[in-house]
């Protein structure tokens, strides 16, 4: 994912203004909540193939995919990425890294401690730093480092380009402790997500003068602290190779270097064939060919798939007797045809030989997917109309249709905070209810929006508004001029009687002209839909004479209106596409950097709730929900008393209307080929939302504007995207639902809050978490805020990712990590003559 093109300085003082925001309330539970009990919740276990150290060889070199050569190699950039992550974690301390369960566990390869030691009258955290760590050069890692990183980051000094520095902006100071290997950390506020600061740590020498920060560290690493080190950074080979570290004190590497190669995922299936990478993320397109592969085996049963396996006897037969047949010309071609599918049949056979060599490593990314509604303007403006959406989402389809096929568990998320399996998760939709078409049909009704309402006539629209108002200014002038005028003067008289009687055959002239107009435009219409019937029911004869499949045709490149041609969605869906950013425009936990600093969201979850209506009518009461304070079509919140039936019918034909316009959303997607499947569940979508009257403009965009253009910018009203998952929900999540502030120049300062919807009730729950050094306490109160973050209903998590690696078949505790962060020092080869690539066998 691209950053969204926020000039740097912006950047930081964006992210300085979200911290400033201070004031805390005393906060009641939401109805139904209960602070005593936590949800028991299993994530997916890590898929790694884990082997004991003493069992994996010393020696090689791994090959590892990545999207895209890293533009920088600091991590707190805002152009940083994956590749970034999956670089430093090797080259750099990482104080805390996430464990399989999500949480954030001290690294005893650099710290013997690290604990609160004072809570009053400020925070004091005391690091005891591992006595053998040490960085490359042979210095030690100390206080100087912390300081320097601390200075770097704190938003006092815009010299350093930053693109997040949450946390950093508390820090009163940072002294050396009993001896050198004693860090003392003051905060001048409470900070309850200590642990996520100095991760990674970088040494003072790079972050401690403004052009090291932001130049130096781009492309080089001269200094670092990790099991390998920065060997070579090659744009013209797209690699990037990583060495064994003669300075590491911890266990020791097995393997003698790691390359991470840029290799677009489009190319991913050949890499592999051809053994240039051991190691990369894989979509369900290149899955399925490596299970086919493993199914059919070296004395299997003929290839059934690939090129030439639909061709029927009956083609087959045609085109031998047109390559064998009299006509030259014809013969030709065929021969040309056939020839060249045969080379095809055996390249993929070789292919497909090679890939039985990889397994496909599965297990749910550290991620989710959401549907966004942009609540700053249009018909999602009115909370009443983005919780119909949201109810009107069948959410468990929705999961089993991308996570089903790749027999992972098919569940639909239920907390922005947290993913299942971390401390505290909670489903907390309850606060906004389950899936029901009458619910959502009567919310809409409750808003104005009616099955006759874009057939009536506006109400007081803006053109017509400002005509009167126009025709009322000229009416007065013209008698206010007609009381000034002396009456004595019978030509006065004369002109004035003569322009009346003209003016009034004018206004019987232009009459009878709009009168003939509107019968001809009317006639024109009745002929227009007299064609376009005949011309759908021939469109129709012409698809049942073929057996084509409109919705295919129907979702070409561009723009379609659900509601206004076939129903979408009606197709299978394939599982989406892993190995890409374009679906999940937050593609890892460290990618955060990359556009505002992409936060880390993680426990913590409001307990259950009771009903909808309830908890969206006790939410009303303390949050005013949108961008800026402003619902559309009557209070928030204002629903019908509970019982009361539908206004609307069950079921509704068309879109619906109100004030002469229908009631239809942009939704747009992106169109690059890694994204079909996200593409599929976007039409899934459009087709629950068509069953409750509310039509969809689907616009597929090119993948690379998808995020800056549309949704960073607020061009859309649905979209998907994912949002990474953390261990600091209280400090990552509070950007990404903060309230939209006013700047100077009129436009909304969204921060990471591309939805544009938020309330200060849920600003005061972050701020009060983030101050609290009780971490069950801190827990709770982000239940409340995520119970709060769904009745405001501008964000619906879907599922969590599905996250498919394709890894040699012989390399061990490498794969689909999960939360973990990978322990680089432990991957190697099982068996020491698997070592190096089939590449490097050739030679």
């Amino acid at each position: 994912m691209s950053h969204v093109g926020v000039p740097r300085g912006t950047v930081r003082k964006r992210r300085s203004l979200a911290l400033l925001t201070a004031g805390v309330l005393t906060i009641p539970a939401l109805a139904g909540c209960s602070s005593d009990t936590e949800e028991t919740s299993r994530g997916v276990p890590q898929d790694i193939a884990p082997a004991a150290r003493d069992r994996v060889a010393d020696g090689s070199t791994v090959n590892w995919a990545v999207d895209a050569m890293p533009t920088t190699l600091n991590a707190f950039q805002a152009d940083a990425d994956s590749a970034t992550t999956k670089i430093t974690g090797a080259l750099l301390p990482t104080l805390f890294p996430m464990d399989a369960a999500g949480q954030p566990k001290l690294n005893p390869d650099y710290l013997e401690s690290a604990k609160i030691i004072e809570r009053e009258p400020k925070q004091v955290v005391l690091y005891k730093l591992n006595q053998q760590a040490v960085w490359s050069d042979g210095r030690e890692i100390g206080a100087p480092d912390f300081v320097a990183q601390w200075r770097a980051l704190s938003g006092k000094d815009s010299a350093f380009w930053t693109a997040r520095n949450a946390g950093y902006e508390r820090i009163e100071k940072i002294e050396r402790g009993a001896d050198d290997l004693q860090v003392r950390v003051t905060f001048a506020k409470p900070y309850a997500d200590w642990r996520s600061l100095f991760s990674p740590l970088y040494p003072k020498e790079i972050t401690g003068k403004p052009d090291t920060f932001n130049d130096g560290a781009r492309t080089a690493l001269k200094n670092t602290a990790g099991p390998f080190q920065l060997k070579s950074v090659s744009k013209a080979k797209g690699t990037v190779t990583l060495v064994r570290s003669p300075r590491w004190w911890g266990e020791k590497a097995k393997l003698d270097s790691i390359v991470f190669r840029a290799v677009a995922p489009k190319d991913r299936t050949k890499a592999l064939a051809d053994g240039t990478v051991h190691i990369t993320d894989v979509d369900a397109t290149t899955a399925d060919r490596i299970a086919l592969a493993l199914r059919d085996g070296s004395n299997g049963p003929p290839l059934t798939h690939g090129p030439g396996a639909d061709v029927t006897p009956a083609a087959a037969l045609r085109s031998w007797a047109l390559a064998h047949g009299s006509d030259k010309e014809q013969a030709e071609i065929a021969q040309a045809a056939r020839e060249k599918n045969r080379k095809a049949v055996v390249a993929y056979g070789a292919e497909q030989k090679a890939l039985r060599g990889y397994a496909v490593r599965k297990s749910l990314e550290p991620a989710y997917t959401q549907l966004a509604l942009n609540g700053e303007s249009g018909p999602l403006a009115d909370d009443r109309v983005r919780r119909a959406v949201a109810r009107a989402l069948d959410r468990q389809e929705l999961a089993e249709t991308v996570l089903k096929p790749l027999g992972l568990p098919a569940k639909p998320l239920g907390s922005h905070l947290a993913l299942a399996g971390q401390p505290g998760y909670k489903d907390g939709s309850g606060a906004l209810g389950d899936q029901n078409t009458k619910e959502a049909q009567a919310l809409l009704a409750d808003a104005g929006w009616t099955q006759g309402g874009a057939a009536e006539k506006p109400k007081d629209t803006k053109a017509g508004s400002e005509a009167d108002k126009k025709d009322a200014e000229d009416k007065k002038k013209e008698e206010d001029k007609e009381g000034t005028e002396k009456t004595g003067s019978d030509e006065k008289k004369t002109d004035k009687t003569d322009k009346t009687e003209e003016k009034a055959e004018k206004a019987e002239e232009k009459a009878e002209e709009k009168a003939e107009e509107k019968a001809e435009e009317k006639a024109e219409k009745k002929t227009d839909k007299t064609e376009k019937d005949e011309e759908k029911a021939e469109d129709k004869a012409d698809r049942a004479a073929v057996g084509s499949d409109d919705s295919t045709a129907s979702r070409a490149e561009g723009l379609y209106i659900v509601g206004q041609d076939d129903k979408p969605g009606a197709g299978p869906v394939q599982a989406p596409d892993a190995s890409t950013a374009t679906h999940a425009l937050a593609p890892s936990r460290a990618a955060a950097a990359q556009s505002l600093a992409l936060l880390r969201q993680a426990s913590a979850v409001s307990e259950g709730s009771s009903t909808a209506d309830a908890a969206a009518a006790k939410v009303t009461t303390q949050d005013k929900v949108t961008a800026q304070d402003k619902q559309p079509g009557g209070a928030a919140g204002a629903y019908a008393p509970l019982g009361t039936a539908a206004p609307a019918p069950a079921s509704v034909k068309g879109p619906l209307g109100k004030d002469g316009k229908t009631l239809t959303l942009r939704f747009v997607l992106p169109s690059g080929p890694g994204s079909q499947s996200l593409r599929g569940v976007g039409e899934r979508i459009a087709a629950m939302l068509e069953k409750i009257g509310i039509g969809t403009e689907i616009t597929k965009v090119p993948d690379e504007s998808y995020f800056k253009d549309h949704i960073a910018s607020g061009d859309y009203d649905l979209a998907l995207y994912s949002w990474p998952a953390t261990a600091y929900p209280a400090t990552d999540g509070r950007p990404i639902y903060a309230k939209p502030e006013p700047a100077t120049d009129g436009s909304l300062l969204v921060e990471q809050n591309y939805t544009r919807v938020g309330t200060d009730h849920i600003d005061q729950l972050f701020d009060q978490a983030v101050a609290e050094l009780d971490e069950k306490a801190s827990r709770e109160l982000m239940k409340q805020a995520d119970a709060r973050i769904w009745a405001a209903a501008g964000s619906i998590p879907l599922f969590q990712r599905p996250q498919l690696v394709a890894v040699d078949k012989k390399l061990a505790n490498v794969g689909a990590f999960g939360f973990a962060a990978p322990r680089y020092q432990d991957i190697g080869f099982t068996d020491r003559q698997a070592a190096g690539s089939a590449a490097d066998r050739k030679k």
